[in-house]
């Protein structure tokens, strides 16, 4: 039989210090490592199944004599049972970790899928603001620091039924924001079971439909009789927010992507406004066809010194959304002035916005002319046909937008 090692003492221990396995005696196998830097450990050998294993039992002196000893009698009597103690032991950590991760906090799981996914696919940092802002806003109040893996459709219904009936379209983006993030919380280990966010089958039975509790609500638009009186006012107005209004009004674009625009992307020669996928709300290219007067416009609008902006604040800095929609307000009250009506919307009655310049074009091309819907559809940055006709399309038909958009403009500026 092999000779039993000695029982060492603590302060034997100690005096270990060559590289080496010590067998330190009072468990079979039980012994300290001693590494070539001088690090010490407790190994303990043993035969699991028909295998020679070794099973750490953790660095020396943070675990004593004592405790390394009472560790290896418990797995050799694990490994009498016919158990394996390294496959338990890795087994239970693996539990703890799983456990640990369900038990992330919502509000970070929110902030890594928002970073790791989602910002990658969002183009312009306005939409990245709004995307998160409306989860930090309407969700993380009550679920932030709740762990996400007991989170339940209970929890989503009281996030959202508070904005349902008053606030319905900001309410349905919202839900499709948490069912994304449960989505990729569920594919990295945050979450298991269903979905507490998703529509089909579930919140569907819940709550209201969306489209039955609210109206869409069109922004009021000039109308196609008064256009050519309201661009007159609008000329007649001082200052770059009537400027910039006129190019909302002769491009058909949205007023933010105006007030971003600087003078890189403008090709007065080719008369083409090309606008990055980033700036977009779509987050696509899209190519602006400049009629004759959008470009007199531009070529009589002042370019300061240290600025590519288009339009520029008069402290500097791009126009806000106020200054072009006083504007148009002062072209209503101009026209009040004149003796005229302003300039309401025909369906609603109110003040017309510049948003609702957009409408007024739509307008126009389908009622005043024959142009294809497909042509004042990508004059707007709309996307046109499905998923499939989109991929084959090659072309955004910028020379048959370019008359299109100087026929427009030739409306705006005749006489009435």
């Amino acid at each position: 039989m092999p000779r039993k090692p000695k029982e060492l003492s603590p302060l034997e221990l100690r005096r270990l210090t060559d590289p080496g396995l010590h067998a330190v005696g009072g468990v079979t196998g039980l012994y300290l490592n001693v590494s070539d830097t001088g690090a010490r450990s407790w190994i303990l050998r043993a035969t699991i199944g028909s295998k020679r294993r070794e099973m750490g039992l953790g660095p020396f002196p943070d675990v004593g004599l004592a405790e390394a000893r009472h560790l290896a009698r418990e797995a050799k009597a694990v490994i009498a049972r016919g158990g394996d103690p390294i496959e338990e032991r890795r087994e239970a950590m693996l539990t703890l970790r799983a456990s640990q991760h369900r038990g992330k906090p919502f509000g970070d799981v929110v902030e890594e899928f928002f970073y790791a996914k989602k910002r990658p696919e969002l183009g312009s940092d306005k939409h990245a603001r709004n995307w998160l802002s409306s989860v930090r806003q309407h969700a993380l109040p009550s679920l932030k620091l709740k762990p996400t893996a007991e989170i339940d459709a209970r929890d989503i219904l009281n996030v959202l039924e508070p904005i349902w009936l008053g606030k319905t379209p900001t309410a349905k983006r919202l839900r499709q924001r948490l069912e994304e993030v449960f989505e990729w919380a569920k594919a990295h280990g945050h979450y298991d079971g269903e979905n507490p966010a998703r529509w089909a089958g579930h919140l569907k039975e819940m709550l209201p439909k969306p489209d039955r509790v609210s109206k869409v609500v069109s922004h009021p638009a000039v109308g196609l009789t008064d256009l050519p009186r309201w661009f007159e006012r609008v000329k007649s107005i001082e200052g770059m927010g009537a400027r910039a209004l006129q190019l909302v009004a002769l491009t058909a674009a949205r007023s933010g992507e105006v007030r971003g625009a600087d003078w890189t992307e403008i090709d007065l020669k080719r008369r083409l406004w090309t606008i990055s996928s980033e700036r977009m709300k779509a987050a696509r290219e899209h190519r602006v066809p400049l009629a004759n007067a959008a470009c007199a416009v531009l070529e009589a609008t002042p370019r300061f010194l240290g600025s590519d902006l288009l339009f520029t604040a008069h402290r500097g800095g791009a126009l806000s959304d106020a200054t072009i929609s006083k504007a148009m307000k002062r072209a209503h009250a101009l026209d009040l002035e004149l003796g005229g009506k302003g300039f309401l919307d025909h369906r609603s009655g109110r003040p017309a916005v510049p948003h609702g310049l957009r409408s007024s074009f739509r307008d126009w091309a389908a009622e005043m002319t024959d142009y294809p819907a497909e042509m004042a559809e990508l004059a707007l940055a709309h996307q046109v046909g499905n998923e499939v006709e989109r991929a084959y399309r090659r072309t955004d038909l910028l020379e048959k937008r370019r008359q299109m958009m100087e026929d427009w403009a030739l409306f705006l500026i005749s006489s009435n």
